[in-house]
Order: structure tokens, then C-alpha cells, then sequence
């Protein structure tokens, strides 16, 4: 038979002792100068900023950790990771762009021609759903998407380096594919022959478009299954670029408990920093087989 030992014991036993910890008095124990580097605009160096910030896209963690990671508290994080976030994404112009020159597109084509000589090719596009935290409010069901957990959906155009040429980050994740599509940019500029006859690959939740292809829905002969086997091939690139991305910032994959302009900026800063990584040559985060099993339970 098991024994509960805490039901012999009175209620001023079993309180927890209260411990009175040591509280500085800020005010008499720092002078004037030293108040103010660490009370005012100089608690937390531009660098400092820059440290926190990547820290929490690295770790995909609470923003506690990262705030104890920079000895800060949990507001001023906030408030870090909300600030850095779109002083980055405020440079996607720069980083986050279509090929444009002759040039450019010519190269784009080669690469994506190199995989499985699909042509005219210079991007593949796609979506992925960023796990959100419920925004609140009567429209927070839009963001609940079929796999019945809250999501921004996001549309990203690759190329054949697994760049990211193009992002979408505003739509719920109730929304489908072919309408976040329809209503971007990027599909605008195709129908205004802004990129000449190259097209983009997409997989069959796309609708068939001169400058967007998709796969054959009924293969009838040998030449519809190669056609088939090198449009997905080359597409593919679309998938992977998710799979680098978020392993490279997990909290894109594990989930984010921020407010939704604040995700948005992080989520196209992360972009800017995955296309700057990649210019870099820098090597393809490894598959941590915890992490993935943490990714799985989380959006499953």
C-alpha cells in the first residue's frame, strides 16, 4: 500500500519557506554615468540587438531564453526581435528579387536547365505554413488552416540555388495556394509579360498558365511521364528550400508566439538572411532527428 508522508503533516510544514532575496537599490549603487548606460538608450548596443534577435531565430525557443541568453527582460526582447526584424526586412529589395538583366535571367535558366533539362525556367514556386500562436479577435479562425492549427501561409518563388527570388508573407493559412497567387505581385508581373516567355513550375494545386506549369494530370505515353518526371524534378528545388530554411531558423517550423507584423517582418528578415547565407556559400544546417520529431508533433 503507498503512503502519502505529506498527510501527517501540518499546513505550516508543508508551505513552501519564503525566501527574501538580495534587492539592489539602483539608485544609490550606480553613479550618474553608469545609471544611464545601463536604465537608458544605451542598455542594449546595436550589436547587442543584432545578437538577441538572431539568437531567437536560431533557437526557435521562448523569448525568456532569449532574453536571459542577453540578460535583458522578456518586454525588451520583444521589443528587440520586433525592431531588428524590420530594420532587416526593410532591406528585401536588396536581397529578395526576381532575375532582372539579360543576364540574370540567362543564368536562372541554365541552372534550372541543369537539373533536368526543363526550359525557360527561372523559378518554382510554393507554399508553407508558419505556425502562429491564435491572433484573437472575430477573424481568428481564417488563420486555422486544414490541418486545424493557426498559420500564416507563405509563398515563396526559388530558384535553382535555393535562393528565395520572391515572398508572400500576409495570408491567413486558410487561404489556398492559387489565390494567394492570383492576388501577388509576382503572378501581376507575369501577366504583364514583364519576364518575356520564362515561366515558373509549380505542382497541381496551380492553375495551368503560359508562364506557369504544372504537372500533366493523365500520363498517356512515355514522353507525358518524362515531361512529368522532369517538371517535378526541377519544381523540387521549392520543397528543399523549405526544408534548409527552417532548419536554419526553427522557430519558423516549430512555431511563433509573437504578434502578426512582427512574425511577417521576421519572417522575410529570415528570408534575407537564408539568401545572404547562401551567397555565402555557407553549409546546409544538418537534419537534427530531435528536432525533426519536434516539428512533426508540433504541426501534426
Amino acid at each position: 500500500m503507498d503512503y502519502d508522508i505529506n498527510a501527517y503533516r501540518s499546513k505550516e510544514e508543508l508551505r513552501r519557506p519564503k525566501i527574501i532575496r538580495f534587492r539592489p537599490n539602483h539608485f544609490e549603487e550606480w553613479d550618474d554615468h553608469d545609471f544611464f548606460v545601463r536604465f537608458r538608450n544605451y542598455c542594449l548596443t546595436p550589436q547587442n540587438q543584432l545578437m538577441l534577435a538572431l539568437r531567437f531565430y536560431a533557437t526557435g525557443s521562448f523569448l525568456s531564453v532569449a532574453a536571459d541568453f542577453c540578460g535583458v527582460s522578456k518586454s525588451t526582447a520583444s521589443k528587440t526581435v520586433r525592431r531588428v526584424s524590420k530594420a532587416i526586412a526593410a532591406l528585401r529589395e536588396h536581397y529578395i528579387k526576381m532575375p532582372q538583366t539579360n543576364e540574370e535571367v540567362r543564368e536562372c535558366r541554365q541552372a534550372f536547365y541543369n537539373i533536368a533539362r526543363f526550359p525557360r525556367c527561372i523559378g518554382a514556386i510554393d507554399c508553407s505554413h508558419i505556425k502562429i500562436q491564435s491572433p484573437g479577435g472575430n477573424n481568428a479562425e481564417i488563420y486555422k488552416n486544414r490541418k486545424q492549427f493557426f498559420s500564416l501561409n507563405v509563398q515563396t518563388v526559388a530558384d535553382a540555388n535555393l535562393k528565395i527570388e520572391d515572398i508572400v508573407c500576409r495570408w491567413p493559412g486558410s487561404a489556398h495556394d492559387a489565390h494567394i497567387f492570383r492576388n501577388s505581385v509576382i503572378c501581376q508581373s507575369f501577366e504583364n509579360g514583364n519576364f518575356e516567355d520564362s515561366l515558373i513550375v509549380g505542382d497541381s494545386g496551380y492553375p495551368i498558365k503560359p508562364y506557369l506549369i504544372t504537372p500533366l494530370h493523365e500520363v498517356r505515353n512515355i514522353a507525358d511521364n518524362l515531361f512529368n518526371e522532369s517538371l517535378i524534378r526541377t519544381r523540387n528545388v521549392a520543397e528543399r528550400i523549405y526544408g534548409v530554411w527552417k532548419r536554419r531558423f526553427p522557430g519558423l517550423a516549430l512555431g511563433l508566439r509573437l504578434k502578426l507584423d512582427t512574425i511577417q517582418a521576421m519572417t522575410v528578415a529570415t528570408a534575407i538572411l537564408h539568401n545572404i547565407a547562401r551567397n555565402n556559400n555557407e553549409v546546409e544546417p544538418p537534419i537534427n532527428q530531435e528536432e525533426a520529431a519536434a516539428i512533426v508533433l508540433v504541426n501534426n
